[in-house]
């Protein structure tokens, strides 16, 4: 079957994506130049730009699908009304699960958060704000919040999410070594527990 114009882009496109996954592994996009992933992807370096405008363009868009499926996925776990150890429980699970199957983003979110370009700092900084925006939503939802401030839902939310994303970046370097993601894994469950029975009992004040 021929492969059309707009597939042959496609896939150029996400090879220069997977290029640049592959050349951060030991350092940070700061240190890429587009003539290494051109020549990694075997195009001229002319070609980079009818995909993207920048490396920084390009490292833009790995943040961004690096927390799409991510933050659909944490959505899909809170619908309905679970409880606080629903979500913690199932929360770890489906971080733990995402993080082995897309261990390169992971990787190159938590370097970069803190070594990369201005634009994408904020950018993965953005995204981490509206992963708390959207579990203070939730959290609003849950038994016993009712009558919480807008500011107590948020303290929560971002607790929930520094946790997450503290262990996101522990279950990357644990790669390989399953009783160390093991133990990451429990400490963050037992964590998340401890800190919903606490807010189960929290009352704002007036």
């Amino acid at each position: 079957m021929t492969e059309t114009r707009g597939e042959r882009k496609e896939r150029t496109r996400r090879a220069i994506l997977d290029a640049a996954l592959s050349l951060c592994v030991d350092s940070s996009l700061v240190a890429l130049s587009l003539r290494q992933v051109a020549k990694e992807v075997g195009i001229v370096p002319t070609a980079f730009y009818r995909h993207f405008e920048s490396i920084e363009a390009l490292g833009l868009a790995l943040v961004d699908e690096s927390f799409v499926s991510l933050r659909a996925t944490l959505r899909d776990i809170r619908q309905g009304r679970p409880s606080y150890s629903d979500i913690a429980d199932r929360s770890v699970d489906i971080l733990a699960s995402h993080v082995r199957q897309n261990r390169a983003h992971f990787s190159f979110i938590a370097r970069e958060r803190t070594a990369g370009p201005l634009s994408v700092r904020e950018a993965i900084r953005h995204e981490i704000e509206l992963c708390e925006r959207e579990l203070a939503t939730d959290l609003a939802r849950l038994p016993g919040t009712e009558s919480w401030s807008a500011e107590d839902l948020a303290v929560l939310s971002n607790l929930i999410v520094t946790a997450m994303v503290a262990t996101a970046e522990s279950l990357v370097d644990a790669a390989a070594r399953p009783d160390v993601e093991k133990h990451v894994i429990e400490a963050t469950r037992t964590q998340l527990r401890m800190v919903l029975v606490g807010a189960s009992n929290w009352e704002s004040r007036s």
